[in-house]
């Protein structure tokens, strides 16, 4: 028998924090070359409806949380390729299946493969020892969803099957750790005042959004955790690259960049989510995380101070009303939907609906 333990931080309105700690029972019958699990499921491998009400950051309802979990995932041609995806059918998703045909296209692209510093090695190679489901070094390989099943020496999505094995463009075996920064403010009219939906009644909230230069989609300024560095500090480097263009100004613009990202970023602030990402990138064996941070600015009078020029991997940067009508990167609209519901501001004309495409 073997006992999964783990805690998960968890941030709720007025920035209280508590803990859901459990533990779960399995136990593991493991046959040449695949992995069957019996009895109660593994942490690792539990239903998008059951995560959903385990993991108290993610908040979203049980319609939200079967679309967030393995929808981009799944499409083809993987980013950036031609490779097309073993196609894998919804009810052969989850590992729990048994699927003795499963057959993942393997793929990892050259760029990864070139060895650059923010890139594993192979899984083969002999002076590669990774340390996974923990820190390894400066390397954060644990994930923020609990322990994850290490299969054939290799990390396994812990969501489920993608159809493609390997690490696609994703640097990491395992988690790859991410930060978005969700910058808002209230959309106000020439006088100041804050506008209102014609429909809803509800003031409209807008938020900095950039036009990714990979993939042409609409997004939020995040980017990757560098080894060692902390959540906070990548939240606001991100931002500030991406939307504000800092690695392009003097260093008296740095300096006087910095003194107001420093006022943005220190203010109160929210977690919308600590988790898995339904990212078009993800693999069998690596996947995205995020932590998405809400940084709100009240008056608008801070980012007033810190106007928006697009850098870094961002081709295009500004300010987008929110609705329900965003179609956003991986799983960027569920966290701007909760930020929303965290102000109590527009989404959709039909409050009836719970669940829309």
């Amino acid at each position: 028998m073997l006992l999964l333990a783990g805690a998960l931080r968890a941030t709720v309105p007025r920035f209280a924090r508590a803990f859901a700690v459990f533990s779960v029972t399995v136990t593991l019958s493991i046959p040449p070359a695949r992995c069957v699990l019996q009895r109660r499921l593994p942490l690792s491998n539990l239903s998008a409806d059951y995560w959903s009400r385990l993991h108290p950051v993610n908040m979203f309802n049980s319609c939200d949380a079967k679309k967030l979990y393995h929808s981009k995932a799944l499409t083809s041609p993987y980013p950036g390729s031609h490779v097309e995806r073993s196609r894998v059918p919804e009810d052969k998703v989850s590992w729990l299946i048994e699927w003795e045909d499963y057959n993942p296209v393997e793929y990892t692209a050259r760029s990864v493969l070139a060895g650059p510093s923010w890139a594993d090695p192979q899984i083969n190679d002999k002076s590669f020892s990774p340390k996974f489901n923990e820190r390894d070094g400066e390397v954060e390989r644990k994930s923020l969803n609990g322990l994850y099943v290490v299969e054939n020496g290799r990390p396994r999505n812990p969501v489920g099957r993608t159809g493609l094995a390997g690490r696609g463009l994703l640097g990491r075996w395992g988690p790859n750790h991410a930060a978005d920064p969700i910058v808002t403010r209230w959309k106000r009219d020439g006088s100041g005042n804050k506008i209102a939906h014609p429909v809803t009644g509800k003031n409209i909230l807008q938020f900095v959004a950039i036009k990714r230069r990979d993939c042409g989609e609409w997004a939020i300024p995040g980017g990757m955790v560098d080894p060692g560095e902390k959540i906070s500090a990548t939240l606001k480097r991100e931002f500030g690259e991406e939307a504000l263009n800092s690695l392009q100004k003097s260093p008296e613009e740095k300096a006087e960049l910095e003194k107001q990202l420093h006022k943005l970023f220190s203010q109160e602030h929210f977690v919308v989510y600590r988790g898995y990402v339904d990212d078009p990138r993800n693999t069998d064996n690596a996947w995205m995380e995020t932590e998405a941070v809400n940084y709100h600015d009240e008056t608008g009078e801070t980012m007033d101070n810190l106007p928006l020029e697009a850098g870094d991997d961002a081709g295009v940067v500004k300010w987008v009303d929110i609705s329900e009508d965003l179609k956003l990167y991986a799983s960027h609209n569920y966290f701007i939907k909760l930020v929303t519901d965290k102000w109590e501001a527009h989404w959709s004309e039909d409050s009836s609906r719970a669940c829309h495409e």
